[in-house]
C-alpha cells in the first residue's frame, strides 16, 4: 500500500520546517560519532576512578575492547510501574558479561507519581520534572565512558525526559527496557463510578479507597490507558523498545528474557561492532510521525501532545499542533481501552496488541515502514511477536486477526474513523481535545462561562449547588507559567457528575487533564496562557463560549476588545512542597504549544 497523502504531506512538511535545525544536530551527531568510542578520550585517571569498584569487570573495561553500557534507572519504590527496576542492574551486568561486555549504572533519575500528587500541591512540579529527568540523565551520561546506553524509565514525564536525553547523545546507541503493566485488578469502569459516587457523596472514603487499592495493586504500570502506557505505545512504534516489549507483566519469565535480551542487542549496535545505531539515525521525522500516528490510533493521551514537541526538538525536529491534528483526521481509532472503553492494557495486548495494529497500519500505508529501529530495518519488524523458547527470546509471526474487536479493531473497521485529537483554534487562542472518549453529541458546547482560578474552587461551587445549568468551567491560569501547569484531572469525577445530570458542560483551560481524561469534553493546553497574555485571561462569567471539536474552534462570542486581563494573585505558587526550587522553570518555561520545555 503507498504511504497515505496526507501522511505523507505532513511528513514533508516537518522535514521542510526542520531543515535548518536538522541539520545542525546530524552534523553535531556525526561528530561526535565520528570521534569514536568514549572511553578513548579518557586519561588513564579518569578511567580509574571509574572503573574503581567493578571488581571483575575491571580488565575488560580497562581493555576498551568490549562494549560498556551505561544504565540510566528512574527506579523507587513508590512507584509501582518503577518498583520492578530494583533487580534490573544486576540482570543487565549479568547479561552484558555472557554477551562480551560490560554495564554500569551511569545514574539515577527523579520519577514523580501524577497519581499520588493528583490534586496536590506536588502536582505543579510534576512537568518541570521530564526537563530535571532530561538534565540528570545527561549529568550521568557526561562521563563519557559508555558506548551504549539502556534506560529504565515507563511514567508520564521520564520516558519523555529520558528521550530528551537520549536524543542529546545521539551519537551512543540507547535500548529503551520497560516493567510491564500490572496484573488487571478492579475494571476501571467500576473504579470511576465508585469515584463518581463519593463526589455525589453517595459512598464514604472506606469505599472509594476500597476501590483504589483493588485497582492499584501490585508492581508495574497502572493498567488504564493513560500518559505511562501511551509512553511504552510510543516507544514501540518509534523504534527504542524491543518488538512486543511494552506490555508484558513485570515478574515473569518472558518480562526477565527481554531484558536479557534488551542486554544483548544494547551491546551489539555499538561502534565496536558492525551493526552501529546511534539514536540520531532513529529519531527522525518518519519515526515522530509514525508516533503521532499510533497516539491517535491508539486514542493516546494528551500529555504527549505537549511532550513530542520537546522530544523532537532534542533531535532538531520541529513538531506543529496542526501535524497532530491532520495525522488524527485519517488515521483510525483502533482500540479501545479506558478511559476509552471498559478493556485494560492487559486485554488489549492479548487482544493482538500493538503488533496487531502496526501490521494492519502498515498495510493501510498510514506508516513509514522505513525507519531504522533498535530492533534492525523496517518497521515490520514490530509485526512479531516474542515468545520463550529453552529460556530465549524468539519472534514469531503475531496475531493476523483481532482476537476481540470489542477492544481492537481492523484499519478497514475502526471504532472511529478518525484518532479523535483535534486542534482547537480562535479568538480564544489554540488548544487541543480529545474527543474519543466523548459521546458524538458532545462535541458542540455552547454555554456561558463560569471563570476559576483555582480547582479546588471548582470542587467547593459543585458541593454547594451552584452548578445548576449548562456551563462551561473555565480555570485559568494553570499554565507553565502560572503554576507548573498542574492535571486537573481531579475535576473529571465533579464534571462527570454534572453532565450524568442532564446538563450540558466541558471545561476550557490552559492547563493539562490527565492522559486519563475521558467523557467531558475538554479544551486544554490553552495557549498563550492568561499568565502569558492570553486572551483566556479577558473572559468573565457569562461570557458565552462555543467548543466545537467538529470545525475544530473555541471561541468567545462576546467583543473582547477594550477588556483588562485579569490578574491572578501567584505569589503562592512559588513556596512550599519544593515550588521554591523551580521558580528558574516558571520563569523561562516555553509555550505549551510547543512543548513547554524549559532545556530544549
Amino acid at each position: 500500500m503507498p504511504l497515505d497523502r496526507v501522511i505523507a504531506e505532513v511528513t514533508d512538511r516537518i522535514i521542510e520546517r526542520s531543515a535548518q535545525s536538522r541539520g545542525r544536530y546530524l552534523e553535531t551527531m556525526r561528530a561526535a560519532a565520528a570521534d569514536g568510542p568514549r572511553r578513548a578520550h579518557l586519561t588513564c585517571g579518569n578511567q580509574a576512578h571509574a572503573y574503581a569498584a567493578m571488581g571483575a569487570d575491571k580488565d575488560a573495561l580497562i581493555e576498551a575492547r568490549a562494549p560498556n553500557i551505561g544504565i540510566i534507572t528512574a527506579y523507587n519504590d513508590m512507584l509501582s510501574a518503577h518498583q520492578p527496576f530494583e533487580t534490573y542492574p544486576d540482570l543487565i551486568r549479568s547479561a552484558a558479561r555472557a554477551a562480551g561486555a560490560t554495564a554500569q549504572v551511569a545514574g539515577g533519575v527523579p520519577a514523580m507519581c501524577d497519581g499520588v500528587t493528583q490534586g496536590q500541591t506536588g502536582m505543579e512540579l510534576s512537568l518541570f520534572s521530564r526537563d530535571v529527568i532530561a538534565l540528570a540523565a545527561g549529568v550521568g551520561l557526561s562521563h563519557n565512558t559508555f558506548d551504549a546506553a539502556i534506560y529504565l524509565g515507563v511514567c508520564d514525564k521520564i520516558v519523555p525526559g529520558l528521550v530528551m536525553a537520549a536524543a542529546t547523545f545521539g551519537y551512543i546507541p540507547s535500548i529503551f527496557l520497560p516493567a510491564g503493566p500490572m496484573t488487571s485488578g478492579l475494571p476501571n469502569d467500576e473504579k470511576a463510578k465508585v469515584r463518581q459516587q463519593f463526589a455525589n457523596g453517595e459512598v464514604g472514603r472506606d469505599a472509594l479507597m476500597a476501590a483504589e487499592m483493588a485497582s492499584y495493586h501490585g508492581p508495574g504500570t497502572c493498567t488504564f490507558y493513560g500518559t505511562a502506557n501511551s509512553n511504552q505505545m510510543l516507544m514501540e512504534f518509534m523504534g527504542l523498545h524491543l518488538p512486543g516489549a511494552s506490555f508484558v507483566n513485570p515478574g515473569t519469565p518472558l518480562r526477565e528474557a527481554l531484558t536479557v535480551a534488551g542486554t544483548e542487542r544494547a551491546a551489539s549496535i555499538t561502534a565496536l561492532g558492525n551493526d552501529f545505531r546511534p539514536v540520531y539515525e532513529i529519531l527522525d521525522e518518519k519515526a515522530f510521525v509514525n508516533g503521532i500516528v499510533g497516539l491517535m490510533a491508539t486514542g493516546g493521551s494528551t500529555n504527549l501532545v505537549m511532550h513530542l514537541p520537546a522530544m523532537a526538538k532534542a533531535a532538531g525536529i520541529q513538531l506543529d499542533l496542526q501535524d497532530f491534528s491532520d495525522i488524527s483526521s485519517v488515521t483510525p481509532l483502533m482500540a479501545k481501552v479506558y478511559p476509552n472503553g471498559l478493556a485494560d492494557v492487559n486485554h488489549f495486548h492479548a487482544a493482538g496488541g500493538l503488533g496487531y495494529m502496526i501490521g494492519q497500519l502498515l498495510d493501510a500505508g498510514l506508516l513509514h515502514e522505513d525507519v531504522t529501529t533498535v530492533a534492525g530495518d523496517g518497521l515490520s519488524l514490530y509485526t512479531q511477536e516474542p515468545k520463550l523458547e529453552d529460556g530465549k527470546v524468539v519472534y514469531a509471526a503475531g496475531a493476523g486477526e483481532t482476537l476481540n474487536d470489542k477492544i481492537l479493531r481492523p484499519a478497514s473497521d475502526p471504532f472511529q474513523s478518525t484518532g479523535g485529537l483535534v486542534q482547537l483554534a480562535g479568538n480564544l487562542g489554540r488548544a487541543v481535545i480529545k474527543t474519543s472518549a466523548v459521546a458524538p453529541e458532545r462535541h458542540v458546547i455552547e454555554a456561558p462561562a463560569r471563570i476559576f482560578h483555582d480547582q479546588g474552587d471548582v470542587k467547593t461551587a459543585f458541593q454547594n449547588g451552584e452548578i445548576t445549568s449548562d456551563t462551561i468551567v473555565v480555570v485559568r491560569f494553570q499554565g507553565p507559567k502560572s503554576n507548573g501547569m498542574p492535571e486537573l484531572h481531579s475535576l473529571t469525577p465533579t464534571l462527570a457528575v454534572l453532565q450524568d445530570r442532564g446538563l450540558k458542560v466541558a471545561l476550557v483551560t490552559d492547563g493539562r487533564m490527565s492522559g486519563a481524561s475521558g467523557k467531558v469534553p475538554a479544551a486544554i493546553h490553552v495557549c498563550p496562557e492568561a499568565a502569558d497574555g492570553g486572551p483566556i485571561a479577558l473572559l468573565r462569567d457569562g461570557d458565552m463560549l462555543r467548543l466545537d471539536a467538529t470545525t475544530g474552534t473555541l471561541t468567545c462570542l462576546e467583543d473582547l476588545s477594550g477588556r483588562t486581563p485579569a490578574v491572578a494573585d501567584l505569589s503562592g505558587n512559588g513556596n512550599g512542597v519544593g515550588r521554591e526550587l523551580f521558580e528558574v522553570f516558571r520563569r523561562n518555561v516555553g509555550l505549551a504549544a510547543e512543548g513547554a520545555g524549559v532545556v530544549v
